[in-house]
């Protein structure tokens, strides 16, 4: 995924001011009804896209998730000193970095003095590599990426470091995770996080598919170089770029065959037993 990341930093972060300005009157859309509050929900930064708060989402009994306690982005290693001027004045002392090794060599995360960072590197290494060499003599990218999608190696060692630090945040904290695009790994992520909480299904999707609002004009860019200078299919590309909710859905049933549920699978990989999950959703609902 990291090759296909590479080209974040190379599209018109200069237009982010201004679908920051554009964002609120764009979300009355019923593509993106999911996004209840955007002037809350985006987080508009300079150095970085995809920036948003998984706040205000309804459960299926009635509760909602916290505004301002946990947020998703893409790549943070561009943040300007106002945007973590802005980070600090939401609290955001905890950063889960789901990239690689490499990627995140290559892109330190630029956070603010005292945040908690810790990096969640499983299988991005070895994944970025076979999808390299994968993606170059391809005509199929839905297949490439339903195949990254539905390999459950390592989720566990991916995740359960974030659960644990979502544990024991501080109530006067709040958490940011993300990976590169802030698509597939951070996708994945809040999808787990938000059934976690007891969000609905279509909510959860929702909000995964959000991504191809919030990086539409970054995906545009990234097509065109990806097609010119690395010649790749022009359709192979398009999926790689996409939030396809056939993607999560494949996961989610990945899952399914292999631990018989998703409640299975938090319990026994991630550590949410009863008591946790109980945590969890005190912590983070209201």
């Amino acid at each position: 995924m990291y090759i296909h990341h590479l080209f974040i930093h190379r599209i018109a972060i200069h237009r982010i001011g201004i679908l920051c300005l554009l964002t609120p009157l764009l979300l009355s859309r019923p593509a993106f009804s999911q996004v209840s509050d955007s002037s809350i929900r985006k987080v508009c930064v300079r150095g970085a896209i995809n920036f948003r708060d998984l706040g205000g989402y309804t459960t299926t009994d009635g509760h909602h998730v916290k505004w301002r306690t946990i947020y998703r982005s893409a790549d943070i290693s561009h943040l300007t000193p106002a945007d973590l001027d802005t980070l600090k004045a939401r609290h955001i002392f905890y950063d889960v970095d789901l990239r690689g090794t490499m990627e995140s060599a290559k892109a330190p995360d630029k956070i603010n003095p005292g945040t908690d960072y810790i990096l969640c590197p499983a299988g991005s290494d070895s994944l970025n590599a076979q999808m390299g060499k994968t993606m170059s003599t391809t005509r199929n990218g839905d297949s490439m990426m339903l195949a990254w999608y539905t390999n459950t190696a390592y989720l566990t060692a991916r995740y359960q470091p974030f659960f644990a630090k979502l544990l024991i945040l501080p109530d006067s904290d709040a958490l940011l995770f993300h990976c590169t695009a802030g698509k597939d790994r951070t996708g994945i992520g809040a999808a787990l996080l938000l059934y976690a909480l007891g969000v609905p299904y279509a909510t959860i999707e929702a909000d995964y598919t959000a991504t191809n609002y919030y990086r539409a004009q970054d995906n545009g860019r990234s097509l065109q170089l990806m097609v010119a200078q690395y010649h790749l299919n022009e359709g192979v590309a398009r999926s790689m770029n996409s939030a396809s909710a056939e993607y999560l859905a494949a996961t989610f049933d990945a899952i399914r065959r292999q631990y018989g549920s998703i409640d299975n699978y938090l319990q026994q990989e991630l550590g949410l037993d009863p008591q946790h999950l109980a945590l969890l959703r005190q912590k983070f609902l209201e």
